[in-house]
């Protein structure tokens, strides 16, 4: 239990710590990348300007490359771009490539066409930012050298992922150390329950003991007295409680088993089904099993034992009259699973979640004629937990229960 606690403590903190790192990364790079593109845009739609008003006025004098937006004094130099002007078709006739040496006129015929097919105004382009402008005379496309700001968007995605990558490792080193001290507390409470739990059920079973032998003794002489009878009753319940308690105080050691063996389960499970087979028909339900043959497992018997059988009587119990009952034990796709089906007296199963939370039970169940100490699912539970295995509950129609134990096949 401890360590499955200490499990979720730390996939809770990595869960919480690489949302919050995921979130950041991709912001800071959503940011920087919308940044980059907007004063890229700005830029384009300045030198679109530009060129298209140098085609419509030879004679105009340009503006400075300097007051471009982010441009300065060395933007004559630094900035590499070129435009192709085009008829309303689509086709090339004049291609100004003064500011880049890089492309030539063919290619950048061949850009031209591609990014006016897409019917797109702008976007990005291999390594350009373009911007198409349509008027009556033409269409005019210019692009934006944008290598370096690309690369630089390149470059913060990689350094913010490889940080993330590492600060995540390095978090998840510290929370698995100081994991270890965040559960002591609990791990220190937890052994203190069960050496009590342990300590008080060895003290409780000599006075029922006695209680026993004293209420057998009675009714050798009040043979038949009512009283007697209930403290007799009462004083089982009590016994097979304590004994509960104990045991599964046990199951919540970290390896509760450990001398595991090989057994057959299909023998096993006969075994443990036929005295409840007996007990449904005798009290007018229907019940039906099919366990596959030669199932072996690995584990301790006694527990598979007991396991089946606390998921048998809770079926018997809670069925009502006239109620259905299933098992199935089967191998399917490297696991063993165990199915115990039941129609049930209420108009559907609240608090599936809870059902095997120890001591609840719900309010119709606590009555005389089904009895029970409201821990056998948890003990259950904790059987399957300890083979590393795993137990739910579903309600199939709403009127069904269904306990799916689902338990490692070693063959596999």
């Amino acid at each position: 239990m401890l360590k499955r606690m200490r499990r979720r403590f730390i996939l809770a903190s990595m869960a919480a710590f690489g949302t919050v790192m995921a979130v950041l990364t991709a912001g800071i790079n959503l940011v920087n990348y919308y940044r980059t593109t907007s004063m890229q845009d700005e830029m384009a739609r300045v030198l679109l300007e530009r060129e298209v008003g140098a085609m419509q006025r030879p004679q105009a004098p340009l503006p400075p490359m300097a007051d471009l937006p982010g441009g300065g004094p060395e933007a004559e130099f630094t900035v590499r771009f070129f435009a192709a002007h085009c008829d309303l078709g689509g086709n090339v006739l004049f291609i100004a490539r003064d500011h880049i040496s890089s492309i030539d006129r063919e290619l950048a015929a061949a850009y031209t066409q591609d990014v006016l097919a897409g019917e797109k105004t702008k976007g990005y382009y291999k390594d350009y930012r373009y911007l198409v402008r349509r008027d009556g005379r033409g269409i005019t496309v210019l692009f934006l050298n944008a290598a370096h700001s690309l690369q630089s968007v390149r470059s913060l995605l990689l350094v913010s992922l490889g940080t993330g990558t590492g600060s995540l490792l390095l978090v998840f080193f510290l929370v698995l150390y100081f994991s270890g001290h965040a559960v002591r507390p609990f791990a220190e409470n937890m052994e203190r329950q069960k050496r009590f739990i342990t300590d008080a059920g060895h003290e409780l079973k000599t006075p029922i003991t006695s209680i026993a032998a004293s209420a057998d003794i009675a009714a050798m002489a009040y043979e038949g007295d009512e009283w007697i009878e209930n403290i007799k009753k009462q004083t089982l319940r009590l016994g097979k409680l304590v004994n509960d308690l104990v045991a599964l105080s046990r199951l919540d050691e970290e390896n509760p088993f450990r001398e595991r063996s090989d057994f057959s389960l299909s023998d096993a499970a006969w075994e443990a089904a036929e005295p409840f087979a007996v007990l449904a028909k005798a009290k007018g339900k229907s019940y039906c099993q099919k366990i596959e043959e030669n199932l072996t497992f690995c584990g301790d018997r006694n527990s598979v034992l007991q396991l089946i059988s606390i998921l048998l009587d809770n079926a018997v119990k809670y069925s009502g009259e006239n109620g259905e009952i299933s098992l199935e034990i089967c191998r399917k796709r490297g696991k063993i699973w165990i199915r115990v089906e039941n129609t049930c007296q209420l108009p559907g199963i609240p608090d599936l979640d809870r059902l095997f939370d120890r001591f609840y039970r719900v309010d119709e169940s606590r009555s005389a004629a089904t009895g029970g100490t409201g821990i056998g699912l948890s003990m259950a539970r904790a059987i399957a937990q300890a083979h590393g295995g795993r137990i739910e509950a579903v309600s199939p129609g709403g009127d069904r229960l269904l306990m799916k134990v689902c338990l490692p096949d070693k063959n596999f």
